[in-house]
């Protein structure tokens, strides 16, 4: 286990050694129980390869980034 101290903005350091086993830039986060749960996050595109055959996939992209940009805009709206 590791202690980790949140910053004035409410940022928090993922130990090296943990970050190296998830390889993962994104996570998501969550409050289960009281506690703080992250989870990597992978991008949609890579797991819905199926639908580019389809011609799909850009549309995917798009929903995939408006769905982050909003959430970008939501974490920084109470700063």
């Amino acid at each position: 286990m590791f202690i980790t101290k949140m910053t004035k903005k409410g940022q928090i350091t993922i130990p090296a050694e943990y970050r190296k086993k998830l390889k993962a830039e994104y996570y998501t986060v969550e409050i289960k129980d009281g506690e703080i749960v992250l989870k990597p996050f992978r991008q949609l595109a890579g797991s819905l390869k199926k639908y580019a055959k389809k011609g799909k996939i850009e549309k995917v992209i798009q929903e995939e980034k408006k769905a982050f940009g909003e959430a970008l805009i939501e974490k920084h709206k109470s700063d």
